[in-house]
């Protein structure tokens, strides 16, 4: 079958960056040809990929580097504005959330794009496609492809939380995109009822379906990682510059040489943003480490709050609560649940001395997470915000590391999924609550896993492999979508 692929966005760094490359890869596997429009800067990285598209001269140009191919990536020329949902870099753009867009701005990253994908329809005759984002990849496809392909949409959380949802005057492109589109997939209960809320269509009710990401459960597997080959790969790898996915592989090398035999590892994968919950983390780790000073935290990520992160450690290594109290977003509101904490603590805080037992690596490809993730005895998740899924989490279950996470959203699925197996001493640890108690809840969650019995920790692992393994798998996810765009949809699992 032949299937295209509207993303927009690169194919690393970010969760449905990351969902593309995969489900790219899975398509592949599965023996289908794949035809997927985004703007990656270097497609042929990805070992999947044999051709890309370009229109650099003003046609398209498609150049191959090897044959047969199975899979083309194309990047339409969009020009300078790149739409986002949240405010980011990009090498090349001038990327702006898409309520600073002017009119004129957003009609032509549209109608760029319609323009592309016919290019690619006219090529590659696609059976059957697939629309990433609630807006725009849904409306361009709705009106490149008419009535000749039949689409799925695929809503990944952050289109609603920062762009449909605040901003209403886009509601009218969502419904456009989703009026025709044979299925939507959502990653959670959570996440299907924002998308209804938001478009009031009853129609669109009956077409949503569970569609979650999926793991690459060859790749991510138990065992003891590779510390030592990833820190040789990374120490022989150039810096980047130029946008927020620029990344200084020597952070991650300081990191991994900083730990040592008979640490306890706990790790943070995800972007550096407020809504992400980190500083709950940071304020939680002293509390861990007080109760097992073998505690180790790596925080792998990138983004505009890393500074306000680093001056946190630093204020909390120091004792100073007055001035981690003052900690903002990168956008300056306040962070309740942290300040509930600090008030909670008071004053004569003493000094937590966390500052050598914290590091920052920056950015790491999904692909070199496959080596940390096992090493790791637990990752802590710990969004504030609504997740349409919790991929990390699934990742790092698959690798027999406990998540912990926030339980709302997506990420409470992730979590009652592997409470519903996990020995029930385990149930406990898997999650923590949002509110004015869950920095506690975070280091007891943490704390307890790592003091728990030997027997027991071998349990749960095992439990939470063999859960991941039979619930979340790519190809899987890849059927999935093909059935979503046809509208086969009675043998999809109901939200």
């Amino acid at each position: 079958m032949r299937v295209l692929i509207f993303h927009g966005y690169l194919l690393r760094g970010t969760g449905s960056n990351v969902y593309n490359a995969e489900l790219g890869a899975a398509f592949v596997r599965g023996g289908h040809e794949v035809h997927m429009l985004c703007q990656e800067a270097d497609p042929l990285s990805l070992k999947w990929v044999d051709a890309v598209g370009e229109w650099d001269t003003g046609e398209l140009r498609v150049t191959a580097r090897r044959e047969p191919v199975h899979a083309t990536v194309y990047r339409p020329a969009i020009g300078r504005v790149l739409p986002l949902y949240v405010a980011d870099r990009y090498e090349g753009f001038d990327a702006k959330p898409f309520q600073d867009l002017s009119a004129a701005e957003l009609e032509h990253y549209i109608e760029a794009n319609v323009a592309a994908v016919r290019d690619v329809v006219a090529r590659a005759r696609p059976d059957v496609a697939l629309a990433n984002h609630l807006v725009m990849g849904p409306l361009i496809l709705a009106r490149a492809l008419g009535d000749d392909v039949p689409y799925a949409v695929k809503v990944h959380g952050s289109d609603l939380t920062f762009t449909v949802g605040p901003y209403p005057r886009f509601r009218p492109h969502a419904a456009e995109g989703v009026e025709r589109a044979g299925g939507v997939l959502v990653g959670s209960r959570h996440t299907a009822e924002q998308l209804w809320g938001e478009l009031d269509d009853p129609a669109l009710v009956a077409k949503t379906r569970l569609g979650p990401p999926g793991v690459d459960v060859a790749r991510f597997t138990p065992g003891s990682g590779d510390l030592t080959g990833l820190r040789e790969r990374l120490a022989a790898t150039a810096p980047t510059e130029g946008s927020s996915f620029a990344r200084d592989p020597q952070e991650a090398v300081a990191a991994l040489d900083a730990i040592e035999d008979g640490d306890r590892l706990i790790v943070y994968v995800g972007k550096l943003i407020a809504s992400k919950g980190v500083e709950l983390l940071l304020a939680a780790f002293p509390s861990v480490l007080a109760r097992e000073p073998r505690a180790r935290l790596v925080i792998v990520g990138f983004g505009a709050f890393r500074p306000g992160l680093e001056a946190l450690v630093a204020q909390l290594d120091a004792g100073d609560v007055a001035a981690a109290r003052a900690t903002r977003a990168e956008n300056g509101r306040e962070l309740p649940q942290l300040a509930a904490f600090l008030d909670a603590v008071g004053d004569e805080y003493p000094p937590a001395r966390i500052g050598d037992r914290v590091h920052f690596a920056g950015r790491l490809d999904h692909d070199e997470l496959t080596a940390l993730l096992p090493a790791a005895e637990a990752m802590a998740v710990t969004s504030t915000s609504p997740e349409a899924f919790g991929m990390v989490a699934a990742e790092a279950a698959a690798c027999g590391a406990l998540p912990v996470v926030a339980d709302h959203s997506g990420l409470g699925e992730v979590a009652r999924t592997l409470r519903e197996a996990v020995p029930e001493a385990a149930r406990g640890w898997l999650s923590f609550t949002l509110g004015s108690t869950s920095v506690v809840e975070l280091a007891d969650a943490l704390s307890g896993w790592l003091a728990a019995p030997e027997d027991l920790r071998a349990r749960t692992r095992e439990t939470i492999v063999d859960v991941t393994r039979e619930h979340y798998s790519w190809d899987g996810v890849a059927r999935t979508v093909i059935a979503a765009a046809q509208g086969e949809l009675d043998d999809l699992p109901t939200v």
